[in-house]
């Protein structure tokens, strides 16, 4: 339990932390991989060099701060850091570190304004907020490993077949190499996949959506090929997989993780909307959706460059087709001259409030939504504006967990 006193000195430095805070994490981090270089093999160095991972720590820290006196309200964000840190490995024994060089940084950062007082305030509450992401953390580890067909840590996976999708996005069904079972996931959940790639010094993790439904005797991820663009660099991972892994290479998976899942006990309509790749965990969502609540009604909406880019297009047409309770609209930014002949879209340009009141029956229903960060906060801001419940949006980041309100 926080003394009283902590609590004050915490709640004080809150406008320090609203200011100072990103400062303080890209400090961490330096400090961190200088002490540890070992943990280069489990973080993301893309989300290191885009500052992704400084700015969620940051407001991970920031959140913390601001509800030290009621930390039940921080759970859900735990819960769902947990289900990351699981699917990457991390363990208790990386909480010390982490703390240690969190303090240093604050120090570090503020100068003589981090004071004796408030640095034992932050050790204080570092330790209960670090023992809840352990406690939650053994836990998932404990499911993960006794579930039918689960296990821990890392697994052993051969690529058994490999599917073009679209120019830039492919799939790949990986089956265990062990020939034993796997874990049945929820759809909208993702897993680690660990590579070395010949030349690196590091391994490397990233995750992805799984994008069938369950129950299969693989799992299957879709991964876009990322290019470089502008200031930033090409995708390693990515490219790594659409260049150089092939049918019969093995990978290393975690088990299933992830809190972005479909509620089965809300019967009302669902609407799932998606954006480039993010299409992923809506397809999952769309086919389990299919085959378990054949009586709920869906609106799956794409958007997507044009048809060229446009991944899974006829997988999810042959499920409408199948299904009557289901419906499926396109949006293209920039839709080809092949695009206009063939009337392969719904609409041209970007998705918005009108077009999404023209083509969702009732805004009473459950929203899911993924895809590049600009797309979601555009998508947010129409719910917002329709009216929808905070309750009935829900929505996935692709890299560090973010709040839409705050990017």
């Amino acid at each position: 339990m926080l003394s009283v006193k902590s609590i004050e000195v915490i709640k004080s430095t809150v406008p320090v932390l609203e200011v100072h805070g990103t400062a303080i994490t890209k400090r961490f981090y330096e400090m961190l991989f200088t002490k540890h270089p070992e943990l280069l093999n489990i973080f993301n160095h893309a989300n290191q060099k885009q500052g992704r991972q400084q700015t969620a720590l940051a407001n991970a820290v920031y959140a913390a701060a601001a509800n030290i006196d009621k930390l039940e309200a921080i759970l859900p964000v735990v819960k769902q850091i947990g289900h990351k840190h699981r699917s990457l490995g991390i363990k208790a024994e990386h909480y010390p570190i982490v703390g240690q060089n969190l303090l240093a940084a604050i120090k570090d950062v503020l100068g003589d304004a981090a004071t004796e007082e408030i640095l034992q305030a932050w050790a204080e509450a570092y330790g209960i907020i670090a023992d809840a992401f352990i406690s939650v953390e053994a836990e998932m580890y404990k499911q993960s490993e006794e579930q039918e067909g689960g296990w821990a840590d890392f697994r052993a996976f051969k690529v058994a077949r490999k599917a073009k999708e679209s120019d830039v996005i492919t799939s790949f069904y990986l089956v265990p190499q062990d020939g034993k079972g796997i874990a049945a996931y929820e759809a909208g959940q993702y897993i680690s996949v660990k590579v070395e790639i010949p030349g690196e010094k590091n391994t490397h993790i990233r995750q992805y959506s799984l994008s069938d439904a369950s129950g299969k005797p693989y799992y299957r991820i879709t991964v876009k090929r990322e290019d470089a663009v502008e200031d930033r660099p090409a995708g390693k991972v990515s490219n790594y997989l659409h260049e150089q892994v092939g049918e019969n290479d093995v990978l290393f998976l975690s088990a299933p993780a992830g809190d972005f899942t479909l509620n089965a006990q809300d019967q009302r309509p669902v609407v799932l909307v998606s954006g480039g790749v993010g299409l992923t965990p809506m397809f999952s969502m769309l086919k389990t959706l299919a085959d378990s609540q054949p009586k709920r009604q869906v609106t799956f909406i794409h958007a997507a460059q044009n048809g060229k880019l446009h991944a899974m297009k006829g997988q999810v047409e042959e499920l409408v087709g199948k299904h009557s309770q289901l419906q499926a609209y396109w949006c293209y930014e920039k839709p080809t001259e092949q695009d206009r002949d063939e009337h392969s879209y719904h609409k041209e340009g970007y998705v918005d409030l009108p077009w999404l009141q023209a083509v969702v029956p009732t805004r009473d229903a459950s929203f899911y939504f993924c895809g590049p960060v600009p797309f979601m906060k555009t998508i947010y801001r129409a719910l917002k504006e329709w009216g929808v419940p905070a309750t009935d949006v829900h929505y996935e980041f692709f890299g560090p967990a973010g709040n839409l309100e705050l990017v």
